[in-house]
């Protein structure tokens, strides 16, 4: 369910010698993994490449290259077009290039963003309008006793605690008693793109 919700896919590679050929074998899980982020409708895919700082690797450009010429002719045999990855190198162990952009006393060669500075830059996909009438596609639900609790992105619109609302095609009536983000805290709104 998480992956249908996404507007974009990440996805953490390993750099260290060994590690990523083992993921990336016909069998590897790098492989199932792309081909499942797919087949689920996601567009666009953040390729993390991490242990950047491990001994095997110290940071080199060339396995970073390495790594980014294997994995970029596959994830577009798989369907998804180059403009739609976009790579970063970081060390999560270090945090290094995670929240700030790696010291170039570490990588001198690295001149992209920061992995949350990618996030944060990140669009949201046309057709989200805060104005447009609401619509959640369902995907999941859970019927108990007189309340039903549906599970969905907003997709346009703003749903309110207190909304009322139909449950289409039936046009079924129904009132917004609860509201929760994807941490399942109660808000008392959400807006296009959130997951509630």
């Amino acid at each position: 369910m998480g992956a249908c919700l996404a507007d974009y896919g990440g996805l953490v590679v390993s750099a260290r010698k060994g590690e990523f050929e083992a993921g990336f074998e016909s069998a590897g899980q790098t492989r199932e993994h792309v081909h499942l982020a797919k087949s689920l409708g996601i567009q666009k895919l953040l390729i993390v490449v991490n242990k950047m700082d491990e001994s095997s690797v110290g940071w080199a450009e060339s396995r970073y290259n390495e790594v980014m010429d294997k994995i970029t002719p596959f994830l577009i045999e798989t369907g998804f077009k180059k403009e739609d990855i976009t790579y970063v190198p970081i060390s999560g162990i270090t945090g290094d290039n995670m929240k700030d952009k790696v010291d170039p006393e570490v990588c001198n060669w690295y001149k992209g963003p920061s992995l949350v500075e990618i996030l944060e830059a990140l669009p949201l996909p046309a057709g989200r309008d805060a104005n447009a009438p609401l619509r959640i596609p369902i995907l999941d639900k859970v019927q108990l006793e007189n309340a039903r609790t549906i599970y969905g992105k907003v997709e346009s619109g703003v749903v309110k605690l207190g909304d009322k609302c139909f449950m289409v095609p039936n046009e079924h009536p129904c009132q917004v008693g609860v509201i929760k983000d994807s941490q399942y805290r109660e808000v008392e709104y959400a807006r296009p793109g959130e997951n509630v």
